[in-house]
């Protein structure tokens, strides 16, 4: 069985590339995925996300980055942006996927909030949504303005 960890990146050493990728990879898939399922989206990314994903130390700087290794290959990566208590950038490279790693992911991103977690997801992504499901993530009426999100909450125990 291979071995999933998790740790916080350190996104000014030789973390910041590799969780970059992992994020870059997040948003080409999103992106992909909204052209396929709403029309809209782009096989290019916006500036906006090169940038964030360039520099993933100044877009989340209020944030604790998270990263996924099975065997010691980076593997999946989420942000916790910890004041919010919102897990964002979710992510499993598709080889990893089946391995664990969004589990172990999650639960690591749960402990880092403070009192409810919430997150959105796009509703086509039926495995992220049993996954959430599977950790107490409720879904509730959307704060988001965009078509297609899923907004939920983990209550705090």
């Amino acid at each position: 069985m291979p071995r999933v960890t998790v740790r916080e990146a350190d996104l000014n050493g030789a973390d910041a590339a590799v969780a970059g990728a992992l994020i870059r990879a997040y948003l080409v898939q999103t992106e992909s995925e909204k052209l396929a399922h709403l029309g809209r989206g782009s096989l290019v990314l916006p500036d906006a996300h090169e940038r964030e994903a360039a520099d993933l130390s100044g877009a989340y700087a209020d944030s604790a980055v998270l990263l996924a290794e099975v065997d010691g290959v980076p593997s999946g990566v989420v942000v916790v942006r910890t004041s919010e208590s919102e897990l964002k950038r979710f992510w499993t490279a598709p080889e990893a996927r089946g391995l664990g790693v969004g589990s172990a992911l999650l639960d690591a991103a749960i402990a880092l909030c403070r009192g409810d977690a919430r997150l959105s997801v796009w509703e086509w992504r039926a495995p992220a949504l049993r996954l959430y499901e599977s950790r107490g993530f409720m879904r509730v009426d959307s704060w988001e303005a965009r078509a297609g999100l899923v907004c939920m909450v983990r209550r705090a125990v």
